[in-house]
């Protein structure tokens, strides 16, 4: 049974990774992919000119005290609400943990007046992507697949599988619940 389950796992999750593959796009340092909401890279995020000049009020950090990704809330200091993540891009992290303070951060961020959301960890392809991914499930109602394909249309992402199962086992859970009571 578990065998069966894992098979049909990597069925999904390939088909996932022929969505991420379609992407014509070139990787950029940092991409508007919803309404005030971006995936960047970690350059931008310690740029503070561009973080200006693209009016960014939170910063997300999903590599948060990793090498290579210096910021906390002094280094933005009132320019920006800063949130951050120590998450691994790995295929042992569970980065699941934190689907939805991370929505539920991003999803504040944009109803206040002006708000503007960088999401960001070293690449901006994997662990950001995929908090990005479950924002759009969790406060949006997209399934994954809808949102890889809304996103994929404006960056280029490739979260890990591990990411992409974890991901998968939260569209489940989402279409479940939202089959039993439909209003959430």
């Amino acid at each position: 049974m578990v065998g069966s389950s894992r098979t049909q796992d990597l069925v999904l999750i390939k088909d996932l990774e022929r969505v991420l593959d379609s992407c014509p796009l070139e990787l950029t340092r940092v991409d508007e992919v919803w309404p005030n909401l971006y995936i960047g890279n970690v350059a931008v995020a310690q740029n503070r000119k561009t973080l200006h000049n693209l009016s960014i009020t939170h910063v997300l950090n999903a590599a948060h005290s990793k090498q290579g990704s210096i910021g906390d809330q002094s280094f933005y200091g009132n320019s920006c609400v800063y949130y951050g993540i120590a998450a691994e891009d790995s295929d042992q992290f569970d980065l699941s943990q934190y689907f939805k303070p991370a929505a539920d951060f991003i999803h504040k961020a944009l109803k206040t007046k002006d708000g503007k959301v960088l999401v960001h960890c070293i690449m901006g392809v994997s662990r950001s992507a995929t908090l990005v991914l479950a924002y759009l499930m969790l406060h949006q109602r997209l399934t994954l697949k809808d949102a890889l394909k809304h996103i994929v249309k404006r960056r280029a992402i490739y979260p890990n599988r591990n990411f992409l199962s974890l991901l998968l086992k939260l569209d489940e859970q989402l279409t479940r619940r939202r089959s039993l009571c439909p209003l959430l």
